[in-house]
């Protein structure tokens, strides 16, 4: 799946966001389990190539000579991977955070506290990554001065995005501290309840999506670089909604087999549960685990 693609995925989340958390349905523990493991190996991906791609520009700094100027061409060879990642931290950021504002919402609203946790874990480490990104991006020595301002401006384009979905949202809960600006979150907010009430304001919506789809359709590298992890993060995120979500064709209906596969996985989960409790405890064992131990380690 393409980092695009799950900028779209965002905008589908803040859209349909208010009827999960207002919903009574219980989100899917394999789901939640399967977007923090997913999402800590695309950290540690983005950690190896961003530290890899530094030490060989640190090493190919001017003056360059002997065997050092054998660096520059190979990180020339790096770049188009490197960008491809830092594409992918930056507008991966717009779901990280929507989706943390999401399962929040959720959360407070139905006394849980196993879904934030999980959410706040992928965001500091994102936030980690974002910050890593900008170290770079000041860094004129690393990345060439044309790279970086493109980069500068993708990360403009995302930080505003991301503040106008967090405005569909903040009438659930006060999630604007999601928000890259709080305020402006609110501003959207505001103004996004103006225009419902008008005359035709739910046409509102396509012109949005729409808009979203023109500002990253073009511009980004061609192929993610961790594309399957990207898809595993987004299915986690789907197989959580109802199945009215889906529609008969594209991105969301090739994840429906996954939205599958996690809620038969959840019934077995409750089922070994259940039969934990007749299991004395002096033979505890695997079955006497609970989804609170289970989901304990995400808090960490």
């Amino acid at each position: 799946m393409h980092a695009r693609d799950l900028v779209e995925l965002a905008a589908i989340v803040a859209a349909h966001g208010p009827v999960l958390v207002r919903g009574s349905q219980h989100l899917s523990g394999t789901s939640l389990e399967q977007y923090w493991t997913a999402s800590k190996c695309r950290l540690d991906r983005w950690g190896r190539s961003l530290k890899g791609f530094v030490s060989c520009a640190a090493d190919a700094s001017p003056p360059a000579r002997g065997y050092l100027a054998a660096r520059v061409p190979r990180r020339q060879a790096q770049w188009p991977l490197v960008r491809g990642v830092l594409e992918e931290i930056l507008t991966g950021e717009v779901l990280t955070r929507v989706w943390t504002a999401v399962l929040c919402a959720h959360d407070r609203q139905h006394g849980g506290e196993d879904a934030e946790a999980v959410a706040r874990s992928v965001l500091i480490g994102h936030l980690e990554a974002r910050h890593r990104v900008l170290t770079l991006l000041a860094r004129s020595a690393v990345i060439e001065a044309e790279g970086a301002v493109k980069l500068n401006h993708l990360r403009r384009r995302t930080e505003r995005w991301t503040d106008l979905l967090i405005g569909y949202l903040v009438g659930l809960e006060d999630v604007s501290q999601f928000a890259v600006d709080p305020q402006r979150a609110r501003d959207f907010a505001e103004d996004l309840r103006y225009r419902s009430s008008l005359q035709g304001g739910r046409h509102a919506w396509p012109l949005v999506l729409a808009s979203l789809r023109a500002a990253f359709g073009e511009g980004l590298c061609a192929v993610s670089p961790n594309a399957d992890l990207n898809t595993e993060i987004a299915s986690s995120i789907l197989a959580c909604f109802q199945p009215e979500l889906f529609d008969s064709t594209g991105l969301l209906r090739s994840l429906w087999l996954t939205r599958l596969a996690n809620v038969t996985d959840d019934a077995q989960g409750l089922v070994e549960e259940l039969l934990a409790l007749d299991v004395p405890k002096t033979g505890e064992g695997p079955l006497a685990v609970g989804r609170e131990d289970r989901l304990r380690r995400f808090r960490k």
